[in-house]
C-alpha cells in the first residue's frame, strides 16, 4: 500500500512539474502551437479551467495556476500523509 501511495504522489509531482513547464511554455511565442505543448494542452488545461472560472485574470496577469499548483501540492502532502496512517 505504501508503494501505491508513492507512486501517487510522484505522479501529482510529475504533474505540477507539466504544469509549470506549460505555463512556461506561454511567455515563448508560439512553443503551444508544437507537438509538446499541444499535449501539455490537452492535460493541463482541463485542470487548469476550473480554477480561471474562479479566479479571474488580474489584467494581464493570471494568477489561477499559482492556485492550481498549490491545491496539487496540498493533494501530494495528503497522499504521503495517508501512508504514516496505514
Amino acid at each position: 500500500m505504501d508503494l501505491i501511495l508513492v507512486l501517487l504522489a510522484q505522479l501529482v509531482q510529475i504533474y505540477s512539474f507539466a504544469l509549470i513547464i506549460y505555463i512556461f511554455m506561454s511567455w515563448v511565442p508560439n512553443v503551444r502551437e508544437s507537438a509538446i505543448g499541444q499535449f501539455l494542452g490537452k492535460i493541463c488545461e482541463p485542470y487548469l479551467e476550473p480554477f480561471r472560472k474562479i479566479i479571474p485574470p488580474i489584467g494581464m496577469i493570471d494568477i489561477s495556476p499559482i492556485v492550481a499548483i498549490f491545491v496539487l501540492n496540498i493533494a501530494m502532502r495528503g497522499i504521503l500523509s495517508l501512508g504514516q496512517f496505514i
